[in-house]
């Protein structure tokens, strides 16, 4: 009796894995993909068929509700951004491949303030909360009950007492550390809160796996706030292990609101299927900075892979400069062939990345591929001062300025839901130059080769990078 179930259950799971494999290579989002899922699935069922239902990245079905319903409001942000659109002469590059990647279009009359480390950014957050007087719309990954978390709590319902409607998002992996009593709280002061194990998404279906890594504040529509920052105290450089943390976020003003504003929606909607497009301010005031900006928002309920189409555009505009700033690097291999392509014409490429350790797996990957593109050109700095990197940013020539949520890896690419701000603008470009020359100068370049470095990295860097695709 016990050898003929044990002979089932070995037909069963090797039944799952032929239709998992035969899954696999139809969804997989690459080649390579595809490949690794059916050899896995063949070879070791017993783990990879587990492995497959957990991390099988699949497009994510049915996400972009809010883009599919809201049509009038999408007709409405074109043929405001069509009064609004750059004038020649102020745009260096073409623009048509990020307005394909978003789906929206580049318009003027928008600026930003680069808001550099903790202090300054939830200063700025924690000033325009204050300030609010219709809604503030508020979304981070991690949220942290601790100070930084209550201050943040604070101000929210303090803003609600004041007759502000609050509405406050997080993600269930992100925040999963995050007390009920937290958002209890926040509810008993009037505030609409979606928690996480009552809000609809991939809770189903062994789909953890996906995240919503956007950082998104927004004030009555007319000031919206983007980056690297989320809500704890390892953020302001307060825990010890850690050190100094150096992020980026920005402050925005101008149409560029309005196109994040967006984003919260669908992200709203989708977690707990409420349409808030009539409740919002879709009019906004133009910034006499008059700065030309894009608000490009990826996901894996995207059609085409619009993460790694966005670093790969950027890097194909580049002429004599791409500079990027990501806390991991473990590209996929389109991103890997275009800075290769960009070295190899005398495109001044630099990559800064962390030289403290917060993820050992990601951290030790990305030496598998530093040997590859160092040797086409491609500068590698490792940033040393005292703490740890986590700005996502990169600057193309003197013509384009990004900073937002979006890592240079494949989690970021095809599994994380992101935004980036995108300003072609010379101002910002300069801005964000100086910024990242004085992190250059608080950083080391990579020379030695992989084969110098230490056993650990030299033959962990190998065996992390298999794991490169859910990384």
């Amino acid at each position: 009796m016990w050898a003929f179930l044990a002979s089932l259950l070995v037909v069963v799971l090797y039944l799952a894995a032929v239709i998992s494999a035969v899954q696999a290579a139809k969804t997989a989002r690459t080649p390579q993909g595809a490949v690794g899922w059916v050899v896995f699935l063949l070879t070791i069922p017993w783990l990879a068929v587990p492995s497959y239902l957990f991390l099988g990245h699949h497009r994510f079905r049915g996400y972009r509700i809010s883009r599919r319903e809201s049509q009038r409001v999408m007709q409405g942000l074109k043929s405001f951004a069509a009064q609004r659109a750059p004038q020649a002469h102020t745009l260096t590059m073409n623009v048509r491949p990020f307005e394909a990647i978003s789906n929206l279009p580049v318009t003027c009359g928008n600026n930003m303030d680069l808001l550099i480390d903790g202090d300054a950014t939830f200063c700025s957050i924690f000033e325009a909360i204050d300030a609010a007087q219709n809604y503030i719309l508020v979304q981070f990954y991690i949220v942290r009950d601790d100070d930084l978390g209550l201050d943040l709590q604070d101000k929210l319902i303090a803003a609600a007492a004041r007759g502000v409607h609050v509405r406050f998002l997080t993600d269930a992996v992100g925040s999963y550390s995050l007390p009920r009593t937290y958002y209890e709280d926040l509810q008993d002061a009037g505030i609409d809160v979606v928690i996480p194990s009552e809000q609809r998404g991939p809770k189903f279906r062994f789909q953890l796996n996906y995240r919503n890594h956007r950082k998104t504040v927004i004030i009555d529509g007319n000031v919206g706030f983007i980056g690297g920052h989320n809500v704890g105290i390892e953020y302001l450089g307060q825990d010890p292990q850690m050190g100094h943390w150096r992020d980026t976020h920005l402050r925005l003003t101008g149409p560029i609101v309005l196109q994040l504003q967006l984003i919260f929606a669908e992200d709203w909607h989708w977690a707990n299927d409420e349409e808030l497009l009539d409740q919002l301010n879709w009019q906004t005031t133009i910034d006499a900075a008059d700065k030309n900006a894009l608000l490009v928002a990826t996901g894996p309920g995207d059609q085409t892979e619009t993460g790694s189409m966005l670093f790969f555009s950027a890097i194909a505009a580049a002429q004599e400069r791409i500079w990027i700033a990501s806390p991991y690097f473990v590209p996929d291999i389109d991103v890997m062939a275009a800075l290769k392509n960009a070295a190899f014409r005398g495109v001044d490429v630099r990559l800064l990345v962390p030289d403290k350790i917060d993820h050992k797996t990601p951290w030790l990957a990305a030496y598998a591929y530093f040997d590859e593109i160092c040797e086409t050109g491609v500068r590698v700095f490792r940033y040393t001062d005292d703490g740890f990197m986590h700005q996502k940013v990169f600057l193309v020539d003197n013509s384009l300025a990004a900073v937002g949520t979006t890592n240079l890896d494949n989690r970021s690419f095809r599994l994380n839901f992101e935004a980036m701000a995108l300003f072609f603008d010379a101002d910002a470009a300069t801005q964000i130059q100086e910024m990242l020359e004085r992190d250059f100068l608080q950083s080391k370049e990579l020379v030695k080769p992989l084969s110098l470095q230490p056993a650990y990295i030299r033959y962990g860097a190998p065996l992390a990078r298999l794991f490169s695709p859910i990384l």
